[in-house]
């Protein structure tokens, strides 16, 4: 019987890992009512540092909860952030109802021009988006093509010993259990990084499904959340469905290697989404809006993504405007330290580079936000 794998070359330390744990629990009970940012000013007369409010993606949760507790700590700048999901995080960003959005999934351009004045695009880590499975005797490694994926969630392949599944895996047992597909209830960049995968390599998924942070399932039960997909797969042998590498590992449950454009199965491994991420640097647009799935490459794993920050180039407080830049300054630089620990992939330098320039265009009235100008009104 083939034994659990650990992530090659990687230790996740126990406190690490019941920390993440303790974040994912904390995230479940959020609901996705509306943040309200404190008056503009308020906290400036009290002489305390700004409090900024976000919202979005579950995605990168258990990595932005470290980072803000951490920069709190470090710069008295609250942060308060709700995981409810990046279609919720565009809608809000786009509202004025946060001060910042948080999306694994880059505005479309019609999202863009429905927003109330310019929206930058901040890309903070990248991340992997595994098939996780509830299949007693089974453990990570099980292998799928991506033929057999889009075929497990368009509905065609309905039991766990179907011959697509047991050509690919000699050696296992898989019992003749019916598959419960588990999918995302709620807008989410998750979705819309593997919808974006399953689009690229099925031409039947794309003209049946397509790609979006939303899409209309052909089969499969509805989880709010990544955590609320773990949960479903947790608690339902038998089951099948994806979430973000950090939530399988962190709730012990075990995911599939997968079959790249180059022909490998390929577990997902912080090397395995670096090298996904390879070529985006040098490809990426000037809006830093990029799809990095089915990456070419012996070693790439092909469900990957950037998770992007959404912030407005022209703030409209100069105090919580300036902390905002320089909470994301610090994120793109300092807070990458943090990323390993929680499974998450650093950015590349080239690709850091590149979201310094956008977090320096950000600007109140007129005036840029970093440098020598403080940012407070005089």
């Amino acid at each position: 019987m083939p034994r659990v794998r650990r992530m090659r070359g990687h230790s996740w330390p126990a406190a690490s890992l019941l920390l993440g744990l303790a974040v994912l629990l904390a995230g479940c009970g959020g609901g996705a009512q509306p943040v309200q940012p404190p008056a503009a000013g308020a906290q400036r007369a009290t002489g305390q540092a700004p409090t900024l409010t976000g919202a979005g993606a579950t995605f990168p949760f258990p990595l932005y909860s470290r980072w803000f507790e951490v920069y709190q700590r470090q710069t008295g700048v609250r942060i308060n952030y709700q995981s409810i999901g990046s279609g919720a995080g565009i809608r809000q960003v786009t509202e004025r109802t946060v001060d910042f959005g948080a999306s694994d999934a880059p505005m479309t351009d019609e999202q863009l021009a429905a927003a109330r004045a310019q929206l930058l695009h901040v890309p903070t880590v990248i991340g992997a988006v595994v098939v996780t499975y509830n299949l007693p005797g089974i453990d990570t490694g099980l292998k799928l093509t991506p033929a057999t994926l889009a075929g497990i969630f368009l509905g065609q392949i309905t039991r766990w010993s179907d011959p697509r599944i047991a050509q690919m895996n000699p050696g296992w047992s898989l019992p003749d259990t019916p598959m419960t597909v588990v999918q995302r209830s709620d807008g989410s960049g998750t979705t819309n990084i593997f919808t974006d995968y399953l689009s690229a390599v099925s031409p039947a998924w794309q003209q049946r499904v397509g790609k979006g942070t939303s899409v209309n399932w052909p089969v499969g039960l509805g989880g709010k959340g990544n955590e609320g997909v773990t949960g479903q797969v947790k608690q339902s042998p038998g089951s099948i469905g994806y979430v973000e590498l950090a939530y399988a590992v962190q709730n012990k449950l075990p995911y599939a290697f997968i079959q790249n454009q180059a022909g490998q199965f390929v577990e997902p491994t912080l090397e395995s989404i670096t090298a996904a991420a390879a070529g985006a640097a040098a490809s990426m647009p000037e809006d830093l809006r990029v799809s990095i799935v089915n990456a070419p490459g012996a070693q790439s794993y092909p469900i990957a993504g950037f998770t992007y920050l959404l912030v407005y180039q022209e703030q409209t407080d100069s105090a919580k405007g300036k902390a905002l830049v320089d909470m994301l300054w610090w994120a793109i630089h300092d807070g990458q330290a943090y990323a390993r620990d929680l499974l998450y992939a650093p950015l590349p330098a080239e690709v850091v580079t590149k979201a310094e320039a956008k977090v320096n265009t950000i600007t109140y009235q007129g005036r840029p936000l970093r440098g020598g100008w403080s940012g407070v009104q005089q």
